[in-house]
């Protein structure tokens, strides 16, 4: 029987524990960016934050917050909290606008990444020695090489395949029995439609891991059912150090373990920073405990979720669970009054027998009046007409759908571009 943990003894501490843990952690790690950094020092100091006396957990919601942005302003270096000396790889959000967001590493911080992920690996099932395949690329961003550090360290044999080439992809799983596949989700559904089209089997394939974009219900089920294998949803982002530093959901599939003893989690109102209770919807932000190069401290991830447990979970797991990422704040579409995610347009249109999950979303603002469209691929008996009273008795208003025959759409080997916005029919960019 394949051993579900890759560090039990850290992955099941008691809730004292992981608190002690976390105090301490947390209480060195503020210390030492205030000594090390003057961005931190003055952020801390504009706060009112007394450093020296700073209590840990009592005083988290003292500290200020950081997002995005901050790490655009402060591009490329100027937030490291390490001489360069120690600095062993970078890389970089894969945003095609804009500063990108830089993050450093030193050896340790490489150690800590691979260590989260070999977790999220054992925890998925993934065992020593399984084939281990690899879709995201090896290159700036960080998607890749986190899943490569994470395999290696976790015994497996990885296959580097990077993105693209998806009849590769199916040959390499044929040839090599590739037992476990990472993907970003919308590649994830590519495979799986070459796959079908070429009437391809892969018998040895167990387990599915999926990331970077935000995964409904409806197309958790289609890639389990279409693939035939269990699904996990990984996560992590590049400001906490990349893919899979903060957690995964379990076998129990019941939410996402994030790593206590490596990350802090609160739930804040968005509009006013307000710590809220478990079980409030709300954005989350994470501080890094033991990251040296380039800690977050109270960052806002922009997601949308809430604490779902802190009891122990039935795999024996004992770190917290998130609801699934019901969406980015800043990807909201408010609609006749109405607030909705590009997500829940995605769990509507795949209870539709028929449709693919291959969709375009365009708002556009026509004179002031915001319309939403659908164009999604699906076969012939589906009319536009059935696609728009779905979306009308899910959402609650009218959406025009239009249906386009399969491989009409264009695919995407990375992270699909599901919104289009335009402003009096010309697309906004």
């Amino acid at each position: 029987m394949t051993n579900l943990f890759f560090n039990q003894r850290e992955e099941t501490l008691s809730r004292e524990e992981l608190k002690t843990l976390q105090n301490e952690r947390l209480i060195r790690q503020v210390r030492r960016v205030a000594a090390r950094n003057d961005f931190f020092r003055k952020s801390f100091a504009d706060a009112g934050v007394d450093v020296d006396n700073f209590a840990g957990l009592a005083d988290l919601d003292k500290l200020p917050f950081m997002n995005k942005i901050t790490f655009r302003e402060q591009y490329p270096d100027k937030m490291c909290c390490v001489p360069k000396t120690e600095v062993r790889e970078m890389h970089m959000s894969s945003g095609t606008s804009g500063t990108p967001v830089m993050m450093l590493y030193t050896a340790n911080d490489l150690d800590q990444w691979a260590e989260c992920v070999a977790r999220c690996l054992r925890m998925a099932g993934v065992a020593e020695h399984d084939v281990f395949q690899i879709t995201p690329g090896m290159g700036l961003f960080n998607g890749g090489f986190g899943c490569y550090h994470g395999g290696r360290k976790a015994n497996c044999f990885v296959i580097p395949a990077g993105p693209g080439n998806t009849p590769r992809q199916l040959k390499l799983m044929q040839d090599l029995h590739t037992n476990a596949l990472l993907c970003v989700v919308s590649y994830g559904a590519r495979i799986l439609e070459v796959m079908q089209q070429q009437n391809i089997q892969l018998p040895d394939l167990k387990v599915g891991i999926f990331g970077a974009e935000t995964f409904s219900d409806a197309m958790k089920e289609h890639l389990r059912k279409g693939f035939g294998i269990d699904v996990f949803d990984i996560y992590g982002m590049t400001e906490t150090g990349g893919i899979g530093t903060l957690g995964q959901d379990c076998c129990m599939h019941d939410g996402t373990h994030v790593w206590e003893d490596h990350y802090i989690c609160e739930i804040i109102d968005p509009e006013t920073g307000k710590v809220l209770s478990d079980g409030e919807e709300g954005e989350l932000v994470i501080t890094s405990l033991t990251r040296e190069a380039i800690p977050v401290i109270r960052f806002r991830t922009g997601d949308l979720t809430h604490i779902h447990s802190r009891e122990k979970c039935g795999c024996g797991r004992t770190h917290l669970r998130l609801a699934p990422i019901s969406g980015r704040a800043d990807d909201m579409i408010i609609v006749k009054g109405v607030n909705i995610f590009p997500s829940q347009i995605e769990q509507s249109l795949l209870k539709i027998p028929g449709v693919l999950p291959e969709y375009i979303i365009t708002i556009d603002d026509v004179a002031g009046v915001r319309k939403v469209y659908v164009q999604v691929e699906a076969q012939q008996n589906v009319t536009g007409y059935i696609v728009s009273r779905q979306l009308k008795e899910d959402l609650g208003f009218a959406v025009d759908g239009d249906v386009v025959p399969p491989g009409t759409l264009t695919r995407s080997e990375g992270k699909a571009k599901r919104v289009v916005y335009k402003r009096d029919g010309e697309v906004v960019k």
